[in-house]
């Protein structure tokens, strides 16, 4: 199957599975959503859902959280992983964006010069903050795009291409939280067993399938 056509029958499943895909980190405005964006990284959704509430009760816009103390900052967020680097980084990005007049850019350069911000996080606010067509690529959709044949999985840079090329310029921000929700609840990472999933039991390419079950064929020695 050409990758085009694999491209058209899993969006096809995504819409069935996943109709809506409501924003997994909560957040009021732009500013609310990079911090918890930024925060993000390398812990779970869940985590950062469950510290944002008092570190945003305590500062929810740039000017109230560059006047807080790092040490405050850290003891906010101390459950994230990396705190201290990330309390650090909310602090200059917020001082940063106070001096620019308080407003979250809406573009990728302005977003990539703050610190912290990597693409992934830019591209994730300007496609569920403003709207604007992009296709954020983290661990879920890295390893589907590769483990489906849609890309190679060479790098995160890569992928991102591929499914751009693949998919239409309209369904990417859609498209990518439900890569995301039908990977934490219908494909997971480790010990998958790929003949049973709705979409890697036709599309997993061949390599995949036999690294899988020499995965589950370990685990049950």
């Amino acid at each position: 199957m050409k990758r085009l056509e694999k491209a058209e029958k899993i969006q096809q499943i995504l819409d069935r599975l996943h109709p809506e895909v409501p924003i997994p980190l909560d957040h009021v405005d732009p500013f609310t959503l990079l911090i918890a964006v930024l925060l993000s990284a390398q812990t779970t959704d869940k985590k950062v859902n469950e510290v944002t509430p008092a570190l945003f009760a305590r500062a929810s816009t740039p000017q109230a959280m560059a006047g807080l103390e790092v040490e405050e900052i850290h003891s906010l967020i101390r459950q994230i992983g990396l705190a201290n680097t990330k309390a650090k980084n909310i602090r200059r990005l917020s001082e940063m964006l106070t001096a620019a007049g308080g407003a979250v850019p809406q573009d990728f350069a302005g977003l990539e010069a703050l610190p912290g911000v990597g693409h992934k996080t830019a591209s994730v606010v300007m496609s569920q903050a403003f709207g604007y067509p992009a296709f954020p690529v983290d661990t879920h959709i890295h390893r589907l795009a590769a483990r489906w044949g849609l890309s190679d999985g060479k790098n995160v840079e890569k992928t991102e291409r591929d499914l751009k090329r693949i998919f239409q310029e309209e369904a990417w921000n859609k498209l990518h939280l439900q890569i995301i929700y039908f990977g934490r609840e219908h494909c997971p990472a480790l010990y998958h067993d790929l003949d049973t999933c709705p979409i890697c039991s036709w599309a997993a390419t061949k390599k995949r399938k036999e690294e899988e079950k020499a995965r589950r064929g370990r685990k049950k020695r």
